[in-house]
């Protein structure tokens, strides 16, 4: 593959040192810009005779206007950035709304022969025909995505210190297993990472998930270097007397600073856009560690700023939102139409977190990166959650989830084409940080839930929390950076609808004798107090409980810490974690040979639960059964949940063992980024 992925521009005619001395604007330029006239002035003709406060004397003013208003917004809009981001969210707010009628009521009042006759006719009239002319663009062109990627491409290079050192772009594409990588690559889904197979220019690698099998877990030991400390999405923790969710942003801050070592993978000039946590990066975006106003929020909310005020911006995002809300519930009423089984119930609000995940939130996640690209930033690694999102409802391998990475594809393709424009050479690393399982939930398949079956079992006062808010904190990371204020508004109200709202039975979580969470397939079972319990405590205080679980049918395993060390139990067998010995059938054996030291690990954890509880597993189906309200889910083990890629240049990234857990996975890309010529100034960490 001849692309900056593969070859040095600097070394290539048009590289990074010529395009400098050269003119930017090209022959596609003019036609774009042309384009985008005759689109403004047919869509300023079709307003004026709906607008009745808008009038012209002839079609001319209006072809006038239309330029005028094109050359108006190309100067003002970086100032009115400027200022939004400066400012914050009410400023972002009030240049969305009003930035387009400022251009328009500057072009109007330029150009003699056309008039408004209030400012709010002008506001009218600039959303009218910046929503005409999106319309009129989906209807003439293919035009969307191609004018977003134009916009990008042109944005100005910065100049770099070091052209020297090539810069990298991590893309995590959330939850997408290796099994479903080779399948979209093979099926044509993908034709972006395809072509660079075909070229050579990159490999794509099988990785093993550590245990627990989530995004957490996974960015933290990816990022930051080890995953220890983090049990699963949401975990009970002793020190802090309370339950922890890592998509919080105050918990996030806690989670990341208990692993931090100042070395993560960004902490060499780089950037972390739409994380969990930085990585030690610099510079932050959207990330949910570290949402406050002196680091990053400013330049997400003028790189925002830019986005809303462009007309093929806000307007564009929009529509696609309200696409992507009424494609939803067409699906979700398909799947009940046909009797797709296993599903969820997808509701509204779900529809509400697609349409973000899969419109605003890409396209703002796309246009920081890009800018980054051509700011020449070291390393950049950035989270696109639109096929986990779906996942969780729709199903791992369905049809429509898998279609969602075809709009990935053209985010890569997009990136590709920045980064021919950039300062310094970039590489294009992809990688999941685990994947998808699927089968009915636990609680629909048995009538009864984690909490509800452990409260039974053990008659004692139970606190349960097994809902699902993972999307709810992509809204709030993009809502508080914009902000630069610690609300936590969507969290913190999703978290009163579904994360800590107890049954009417329970009093207070403070007062609950037994905390159950879930995580995926994952259950969690904690006992409130200083230290953690031992195997022979729980079954001398709840005799029940352990052969209670174990018999139920929706259980595969449990795990928990004997006086002997770490031990996984199952209906028929115990295996000792440590030393291998097995009495009575295997209770791992149907979860493949890594899940005896993915579990001895995950169980060792000094933050471990006094139980793991693992649902049943079908290898024939490879069904699992969410504690949570998924089709979709991953946390603990069966399915592909534990089976993740990463698809790296051939000649940066060629691993000569399996990579086991986002640790091993860390390494392997601190190692690129050394022999990119990054990370001089810090001291490395022993292997």
């Amino acid at each position: 593959m001849t692309s900056s992925t593969a070859t040095p521009l600097s070394d290539t005619p048009g590289g990074a040192g010529d395009r400098r001395q050269r003119v930017r604007l090209t022959f596609s330029d003019v036609g774009r810009l042309l384009g985008t006239g005759v689109l403004t002035f047919l869509s300023l003709l079709l307003t004026a005779e709906l607008l009745p406060g808008f009038t012209y004397t002839s079609w001319w003013p209006l072809a006038v206007t239309a330029a005028v208003g094109g050359l108006v917004g190309m100067l003002v809009r970086p100032v009115l950035a400027l200022v939004a981001g400066a400012i914050g969210w009410i400023a972002v707010a009030t240049v969305a709304v009003f930035g387009q009628a400022l251009v328009m009521q500057v072009a109007i009042t330029i150009v003699p022969g056309a008039s408004f006759d209030s400012f709010w006719t002008a506001v009218a009239t600039a959303w009218l025909t910046a929503a005409i002319s999106t319309l009129l663009a989906w209807l003439t062109s293919a035009g969307t995505d191609e004018s977003m990627t134009a916009s990008l491409v042109r944005l100005k290079p910065g100049t770099v210190t070091d052209p020297e050192v090539d810069g990298v772009v991590f893309v995590q594409l959330d939850g997408v297993s290796f099994p479903v990588m080779q399948w979209v690559v093979q099926s044509g889904t993908m034709t972006t990472p395809r072509r660079w197979l075909d070229a050579g220019s990159h490999a794509v690698h099988e990785w093993t998930v550590q245990m627990p099998c989530t995004t957490p877990a996974s960015q933290q030991a990816i990022l930051q270097g080890s995953a220890d400390g983090v049990p699963a999405f949401r975990w009970y923790d002793r020190d802090l007397g309370r339950v922890l969710v890592a998509n919080r942003p105050a918990d996030a801050s806690i989670i990341e600073s208990r692993a931090t070592t100042g070395h993560g993978l960004l902490a060499d000039g780089g950037v972390s856009v739409s994380n969990l946590f930085t990585g030690d990066a610099e510079r932050a975006c959207m990330t949910m560690s570290r949402l406050e106003v002196t680091r990053g929020s400013r330049r997400t909310r003028q790189v925002f700023a830019r986005f809303v005020i462009r007309p093929d911006g806000l307007v564009r995002s929009v529509s696609r939102t309200i696409a992507e809300i009424a494609r939803e519930r067409v699906q979700a009423l398909r799947q009940r139409r046909l009797g797709v089984h296993p599903r969820v119930h997808r509701s509204w609000t779900f529809a509400g977190l697609r349409a973000f995940s899969n419109g605003l939130l890409r396209d703002l996640n796309t246009t920081v990166v890009a800018e980054e690209m051509m700011a020449g930033t070291r390393s950049i690694y950035v989270d696109y959650v639109d096929y986990d999102e779906i996942a969780h409802h729709a199903g791992a391998t369905r049809l429509e989830t898998v279609a969602s990475l075809t709009a990935l594809d053209r985010v890569l393709a997009v990136l590709e084409k920045v980064a021919e424009q950039a300062p310094r050479t970039y590489h294009l690393v992809i990688l999941s940080d685990h994947g998808q399982s699927q089968g009915e939930p636990f609680a629909s398949r048995y009538g009864t839930d984690l909490s509800d079956l452990c409260r039974s079992l053990t008659q004692s006062r139970t606190a349960g929390v097994e809902g699902s808010i993972e999307g709810w904190g992509r809204v709030d990371s993009v809502l508080e950076d914009l902000g630069g204020t610690h609300t936590g508004a969507v969290t913190g109200a999703a978290a009163k609808r579904v994360d800590v709202k107890l049954k009417p039975e329970e009093s207070d979580a403070e007062d609950a004798e037994l905390v159950v969470l879930a995580s995926g397939n994952l259950g969690l079972v904690h006992v409130p107090g200083p230290r953690r319990l031992l195997l022979e405590e729980l079954e001398d205080r709840w005799p029940g409980l352990v052969p209670g679980l174990l018999a139920h049918p929706g259980v595969g395993f449990v795990s928990a810490l004997s006086a002997t060390g770490p031990v996984a139990l199952g209906r028929d067998g115990r295996r000792d974690l440590s030393t291998g010995a097995v009495e009575g059938t295997d209770p791992l054996a149907a979860f493949g040979p890594h899940a005896p030291a993915m579990l001895e690990a995950a169980t060792l954890m000094p933050r471990a639960p006094d139980l793991y509880v693992n649902s049943s597993f079908d290898p024939v189906t490879m069904d699992v059964a969410a504690f949570e309200p998924l089709v979709g889910c991953h946390g603990g083990l069966g399915g592909w949940q534990d089976r993740a890629f990463v698809m790296a240049p051939a000649h940066l990234f060629a691993p000569d063992r399996p990579i086991v857990g986002g640790d091993d996975l860390h390494r392997h890309l601190v190692d690129m980024l050394v022999t990119l010529g990054h990370r001089t100034e810090l001291q490395r960490i022993p292997s």
